[in-house]
Order: structure tokens, then C-alpha cells, then sequence
């Protein structure tokens, strides 16, 4: 490992090919499953991610001289604000009202993922300033390219607040979490809310089951092509109704099942025929289960609730996991025992006049977000404020 006096070499790759599965994973670490090699290889390889899509992969590669990888990023060239979950339509209508032109744009993400984790991935041992050089080689690369703005969304805390420190552009958003208290089962969790609460989640839970609809967590070998089949038919119907079109494709579904199964928690809703009736897909980290989509055939009465809910609760109870993140937005959530936590974002804005509008804006953004997230734990369903300490 390089020492704060080796050199160090930068490149920009046009895919995560075109490094060793070892040496990026020996940056991205093994706790977060979509920041690995595999999981941003499959979106490449099914064609969810490239030119044709407006994700175009730039990523950024940092070697020492002795050729070993010590800093990578995933980073795309963007020609629209699609799949980020970070949203700044209103920006670049503003930008190009005024004459300027906002696409592209380079963005450090990953794709269709609104998940907190790391961006700037850094080899453990690497020297400590190597994180500033990184994001300044960021910089650079949009200076170079032209593009009108850089964008890290979804970073940690620890690496917004130093993107801050750069001159970045800070953002708040938020998301709904639910945190183990070291719960010893799904009733452990009941007793911890208030009572009104504890009883709605029982009657929602009974009347799933008075539909017949029996619930399955499928994780590993155990999960089929025909499971697959099901869900991207569950997947495409809600993304035809929420988006007009889905990000993800069939191929990206049985490649996940074929590289990725032990990091797959697929809950699956059958009637009591065996027909497949509902879906919820989930990520397993090394302490936390990430809820990402939800479909269905038809509807019934609180399976929403139930297959992305409290079966990633009871998953996490079982497997004592630390938190169950239930992505973007629904302060419904919150009477289901999900509470909100801040996300985060930064940016860097080329324009200086234009840059100067989107921080007046963030400067009252940020203050309105976090009076938010205050009101909603106030309606906490837990008992007490212990219960609901994240």
C-alpha cells in the first residue's frame, strides 16, 4: 500500500470491467452490495446502464505506482435526471430558461439506488488525503469534460461533510428506517409501540392472511427463473404507473439471482392456488436489509404493508440485523415503526452566478427539511424515546 509520498495515476473507465473484481472490491469493501463489482457490473452487462440509457459509466480509477487500485468511484455522464431520486429537474429548467445548458452532467451514484453508502472508495490504509485528492480529480474531470455540474448523491455523512469542506454544495433529503432494538421477535417490536398502533399492524397483518395469500422470503438457490419471471412482471406493472417506464430490465433480474442469490432477499406472495400475486425485492448488507421494489398482480388489502414491511422487519429480527432502509419517500411508513433519517447530497456547479441561485435555494432547503424530519418523529409510534433511538 502506498505510503502519503508515492504518486499515484488517475484513469477514467468506461466500464467496471475494466478493473479486476478483487481490486475494486478491496476499495468498495464487503458490507455494502451495490457499490461492488457485481452488482455495477450486472447493470452494465443487461444493458440498464450505458450510453442508450443516459448512464453513461465514467468511472474513476486511482492507482499507486506499483499498479494497485487504491480509490475508485462510480461515476456516469448523465443526459437527464432520471434514476437518481435526488431531484433537480427544477435546476436544470431554471439553468436553461436562463440560456445555459445543463445536460450533460456527471454524477457519483449508483444507478436507480437510492442508498446510502459510500462513494469515494478507498482502500483501507490508503493515505488519509487521498479522499480530497479524489474529489478534487472529480472536479477536474467535469472542468475537463464541460459538463455543467457534479453531483454525489447518496454519500455518507462523513463524506458530505468533507465535500462541504471542498466548496461542494450541501443537500438534505430523507428516507424512512426502521432500527432493531435488539427486538427477540415481531411481538418483542409490537410491545415496543403504543397501543393503537400495536393493534392497527395486528389487523393488518390478519387480514392479509384472511386473503389466503401465503408469504415466502426466498434468499439463494431457492430463488427460480419462474420467480424471476414473476417479479419483473410485478416490477414492470408499478413501474408503468409510477414512471411511465421501468429502469431495469429481465436480464438484470436473472443475472442478480445467478451472481448475487446470497445477497438477495425476494419475498413472494402466492393466493392460496399458487398463483403469484405480489413481490417485494430486497438487498441484504452486512447489517441491513435494503427494501427496493414492490409489484403486483392485483390488489389486496394491506399486502403492500406486509411484503415490504414486516416481512423485511421479521427478516431482520431473524437474521439480527441493525436496520431495514424502505427507500424513497412515505411518511405512511411511520406508523409502521419506519422512521425518518436525513440523506445526502453534494454538488458542484460550475456556473458561478448559477451556483450562487441553487445555494441561496439549498441555504432554505436544508432548514425546512430538517424541521420536517422533527415533526414526523413526534409522531412516533413508539412508547418511548428509547424505542426510537436510531
Amino acid at each position: 500500500m502506498p505510503d502519503d509520498s508515492n504518486t499515484v495515476s488517475v484513469r477514467v473507465l468506461d466500464g467496471v470491467a475494466d478493473v479486476p473484481v478483487e481490486e475494486w472490491d478491496a476499495c468498495a469493501g464487503g458490507n455494502d452490495p451495490f457499490v461492488s463489482h457485481a452488482f455495477l457490473h450486472i447493470l452494465e452487462e443487461s444493458g440498464c446502464v450505458g450510453d442508450e440509457t443516459g448512464w453513461l459509466p465514467r468511472h474513476l480509477a486511482i492507482t499507486g505506482d506499483d499498479g494497485t487500485l487504491v480509490a475508485c468511484a462510480p461515476l456516469y455522464v448523465k443526459g437527464h435526471s432520471y434514476g437518481e431520486y435526488v431531484f433537480d429537474w427544477g435546476w436544470g429548467e431554471a439553468y436553461e430558461r436562463a440560456g445555459g445548458r445543463y445536460y450533460p452532467k456527471l454524477q457519483a451514484a449508483v444507478p436507480f439506488t437510492p442508498v446510502t453508502g459510500r462513494r469515494l472508495l478507498i482502500r483501507p490504509g490508503a493515505p488519509a488525503k487521498l479522499a480530497d485528492s479524489f474529489a478534487a480529480g472529480m472536479v477536474e474531470l467535469a472542468r475537463r469534460m464541460g459538463v455543467s455540474s457534479l453531483h454525489v448523491t447518496f454519500p455518507t455523512e462523513a463524506e458530505w461533510r468533507r465535500l462541504g469542506e471542498m466548496g461542494f454544495l450541501l443537500r438534505i433529503g430523507q428516507q424512512f428506517h426502521w432500527f432493531n432494538q435488539d427486538y427477540g421477535s415481531f411481538d418483542g417490536f409490537l410491545d415496543a409501540l403504543s397501543s393503537r398502533k400495536r393493534k392497527a399492524i395486528r389487523k393488518e397483518r390478519r387480514g392479509v392472511a384472511e386473503h389466503g395469500i401465503v408469504i415466502r422470503p426466498l434468499t439463494g438457490s431457492d430463488i427460480e427463473e419462474r420467480h424471476w419471471d414473476a417479479f419483473f412482471g410485478f416490477y414492470t406493472n408499478t413501474s408503468d404507473r409510477k414512471w411511465g417506464f421501468p429502469y431495469l430490465n429481465r436480464a438484470f433480474f436473472s443475472l442478480l439471482g445467478e451472481r448475487l442469490a446470497d445477497r438477495v432477499v425476494l419475498v413472494m406472495a402466492e393466493t392460496a392456488d399458487g398463483r403469484p400475486a405480489a413481490g417485494a425485492l430486497n438487498l441484504l448488507g452486512a447489517d441491513a436489509l435494503y427494501g427496493r421494489y414492490w409489484g403486483c398482480a392485483e390488489a389486496y388489502r394491506f399486502l403492500h404493508f406486509e411484503a415490504c414491511y414486516y416481512q423485511a422487519i421479521d427478516f431482520a429480527i431473524a437474521n439480527r440485523l441493525t436496520r431495514v432502509e424502505a427507500g424513497a419517500q412515505g411518511p405512511h411508513k411511520i406508523q409502521r415503526g419506519y422512521l425518518p433519517q436525513a440523506t445526502y447530497s453534494a454538488h458542484w456547479i460550475a456556473d458561478s452566478g448559477f451556483r450562487r441561485a441553487v445555494d441561496n435555494f439549498l441555504q432554505a432547503e436544508r432548514p425546512a427539511i430538517l424541521e420536517e424530519i422533527r415533526r414526523l418523529i413526534a409522531e412516533s409510534p413508539y412508547r418511548s424515546e428509547g424505542a426510537r433511538e436510531a
